[in-house]
């Protein structure tokens, strides 16, 4: 279960990172399955030749264990709300990084988007509102030990604040994803943090959290899932704010 400290962790920063969350054996069972859809040798380092492979859903058992692993749930309930999240059956996207001086093309600072624009199909017009509709959280699922050379996710921290921030004057219709990227650079510094950690690790993130991939400098391949956690209903921003769920009050505060 996770402490009042990490949730007050939350609100300031942003994230929480809850270790030995997926056991060892569950991630195994998951980088098998990857290695046989990767199309490279796994023991032949010649044939990877690309610096990110981007994979798909998953709904295999396995994948359905480690997102419903009950120290997680009880983390969705604490942070967003019980009954505020629609459960989840599969993992979403896994890009594969393996090591390369290759650039990836994909280390941009960027806040993941949540509802669909104009085009459905068009995940480029993908929209985000202060309101976080769609979107409970953003999670970092470390199916493989990443360290500092594995191209670890970047974190900014506390940036959920200046996100909200930006996109309160917008209401209901928010930013396009590339109308907030385009708002980063005016941000206040924050110190950048690095989601490491061993196979197993779960860093659960606001949806307004600003983070970045970047190239792997390390010697074996990176398995990190990214899903979201969706969220039931947009928060409405009314009630008293210390009943608020964490993400909601985190974004309260931001405004006040």
């Amino acid at each position: 279960m996770i402490t009042a400290s990490q949730i007050e962790q939350f609100i300031n920063e942003g994230y929480i990172k809850i270790e030995q969350a997926v056991p060892p054996s569950i991630c195994s069972e998951i980088v098998d399955i990857l290695w046989k859809d990767l199309g490279v040798d796994r023991n032949d380092r010649s044939t990877w030749t690309k610096p990110v492979i981007r994979l798909w859903f998953y709904d295999q058992d396995p994948f359905n264990k480690a997102v419903n692993m009950p120290v997680l749930t009880d983390a969705y309930d604490k942070l967003v709300g019980a009954g505020n999240w629609i459960p989840r059956s599969s993992i979403g996207t896994f890009p594969v990084r393996f090591p390369s001086a290759d650039d990836p093309g994909d280390t941009g600072w960027h806040v993941d988007s949540s509802f669909p624009g104009d085009d459905v199909n068009d995940f480029s017009k993908w929209r985000i509102n202060v309101f976080s509709k769609g979107r409970a959280l953003l999670m970092l699922f470390l199916f493989s030990d990443i360290g500092d050379a594995d191209a670890p996710t970047r974190i900014r921290a506390g940036s959920h604040i200046d996100v909200a921030k930006a996109l309160a004057p917008f209401g209901e219709n928010g930013l396009g994803f590339m109308e907030i990227a385009q708002k980063l650079d005016s941000f206040p510094a924050r110190d950048e943090i690095l989601a490491t950690g061993k196979a197993g690790t779960v860093y659960l993130c606001h949806p307004f959290l600003v983070h970045a991939a970047q190239p792997h400098s390390g010697v074996n391949p990176r398995f990190l899932a990214q899903p979201s956690l969706e969220l039931m209903e947009p928060f409405s921003f009314s009630g008293n704010l210390d009943a608020a769920p964490p993400v909601e009050k985190a974004i309260r505060l931001a405004l006040s």
